[in-house]
């Protein structure tokens, strides 16, 4: 079950058995198979800058690695209790985010890293927690569940969330405005809200808990926590799990594939962020417009497809069946922001590929070169040039 992340110079895989292999992007040629990376299944790769990267894996660890040195990992962080699936990075602050299902998302101070690890705290738990991401500017975190909910974390400080344990809740409302609100703090309602982890404090989360300190003159507070069940079609009498959770380069939408709770539905969805503060610090905000989706193919069921946008944010790399869906918001491969319609419109299809004999999980583009990989269940690997 491959997982594919490319730097100019260098394609790296995360496999199931252990593995990372390393490709040549422009040539195809393999480089080099770190065999024995993890004890158990590779997740997911990030690179930190062109030499350094890191990895994650089921065995509850996540390695960092030096180009120039494969023989050996740079160090290996310990933290998670469970399969560790996600690794995000602030280039700012040089602060590694990751995120597991033992609900954690934690911090790793890179600046003091060492042989024996990272310093690192936990910032933020919530049960069913499937993907994390931070936007491109990092002023926002967003993590996806497997009970439809979507956490957003507004005016994002990592740095603070260290230290603050302190942290306002918004309350959670369904993208639609016809739906009603949902108090997360609560005994009744959903259970897939989340908690920021603090130091000397414990309990559920609840507006008296906000920090004056955290509160900025005239607008939300830091690190505010709102808490949303995106509109997914055919979906709004069922509730449908969040399994792939992907951030537009530019930070302006939001793609998440979506399946229903009996798996007889799989969509693709664009959500815009509607930027603004709310009108009073703890009222609730609606981040999120449903923009354009398409239903896909559900070949694979219980499997999670990862999607990604292209490096320019105008076309949607999505898998199907046992090949890829090139989207887009129109036709002519427009910017989103020159075809958002008043409401939800179809994802246009551009092109399909299929070179695989299997189930299809992962696709990415290359952040330099017209150039999109892809994985199947069987563990092959295909990379495409496609002509326009």
């Amino acid at each position: 079950m491959p997982t594919a992340r490319q730097k100019s110079h260098v394609l790296t895989v995360a496999c199931e058995q252990t593995e990372v292999l390393l490709f040549d992007p422009i040539s195809s040629k393999h480089i080099k198979t770190l065999s024995e990376a993890h004890e158990d299944c590779v997740n997911n790769i990030r690179f930190l800058d062109n030499r350094l990267f890191a990895t994650c894996s089921d065995d509850t660890t996540i390695a960092l690695w030096d180009l120039r040195k494969l023989n050996t990992k740079v160090c290996t962080l310990h933290g998670h209790t469970s399969w560790v699936k996600n690794i995000e990075y602030d280039t700012n602050t040089r602060l590694l985010v990751t995120s597991g299902f033992d609900g954690n998302v934690i911090i790793w101070d890179t600046n003091r890293c060492t042989e024996d690890g990272c310093p690192h705290k936990k910032f933020f738990h919530t049960r069913f927690l499937m993907r994390m991401r931070l936007t491109p500017d990092c002023s926002k975190m967003l993590i996806s569940t497997s009970s439809g909910y979507l956490l957003i974390l507004h005016d994002l400080d990592l740095n603070k969330s260290l230290e603050v344990g302190s942290y306002p809740i918004l309350r959670a409302r369904r993208t639609t405005s016809s739906s009603s609100d949902v108090t997360s703090s609560g005994s009744a309602g959903p259970r897939a809200v989340g908690s920021p982890c603090h130091q000397n404090e414990s309990g559920p989360l609840s507006e008296k808990h906000m920090s004056r300190s955290s509160q900025r003159e005239g607008g939300s507070p830091r690190n505010s926590l709102e808490v949303l069940t995106p509109e997914v079609p055919g979906e709004r009498d069922r509730g449908n799990c969040i399994t792939s959770l992907q951030l537009h380069p530019k930070g302006w939408a939001t793609l998440l594939r979506c399946s229903s709770n009996t798996d007889d539905q799989e969509w693709t969805c664009v959500y815009e962020f509607q930027e603004g503060a709310p009108v009073r610090p703890v009222s609730p905000r609606r981040s999120l417009r449903l923009t354009h989706c398409i239903e896909e193919a559900n070949v694979g069921r219980g499997y999670i497809k990862e999607l990604c946008f292209s490096p320019d944010g105008r076309m949607i790399s999505s898998p199907h069946g046992f090949g890829i869906r090139l989207l887009g918001f129109d036709a002519h491969c427009s910017e989103l922001v020159d075809c958002l319609p008043k409401e939800a419109s179809p994802l246009k299809e551009i092109r399909s590929l299929y070179s695989h004999n299997d189930v299809v999980l992962t696709t990415k583009f290359s952040p330099t070169h017209c150039q999109i990989a892809s994985g199947c269940l069987s563990g092959r690997v295909s990379l495409y040039q496609p002509k326009f």
